[in-house]
């Protein structure tokens, strides 16, 4: 089973920045992403990066958030820049195990989490 260990996170004022960090280890990896799940709401995939450098972004965060990768360490950032009040959230780094991709924000094949990082933007 992969494991992935999440860093970063905490409270910024809105228009500031903040970097997610994640560390997968115990096993192969294809496409990474990080989930955001509000009080109420659904958990939703807001970012993600493919081995081969492959990026998606969710319509909410284009533009200001970046996802990035190292394939040697199998670790995955992601930058958030211009953070929102509504950036609030738990954040989750997911990995697709094996050959897998997201499918309708869905892996497609078994995943793994991160233990979830709180993220704080206030106004």
């Amino acid at each position: 089973q992969v494991r992935l260990v999440e860093s970063g996170g905490g409270l910024v004022q809105a228009g500031g920045s903040l970097r997610l960090s994640c560390a997968a280890s115990g096993g192969i990896v294809n496409a990474m992403g990080w989930y955001r799940q509000a009080p109420g709401k659904q958990r939703e995939l807001v970012a993600s990066i493919t081995r081969s450098g492959t990026t998606g972004y969710a319509d909410s965060v284009k533009g200001r958030f970046t996802i990035s990768r190292d394939n040697a360490k199998i670790t995955m950032d992601l930058q958030m820049n211009s953070l929102k009040p509504e950036d609030t959230a738990v954040y989750y780094c997911n990995a697709c195990q094996r050959s897998g991709i997201y499918i309708s924000g869905v892996c497609s094949t078994s995943a793994s989490w991160g233990q979830g990082t709180q993220v704080t933007v206030s106004s």
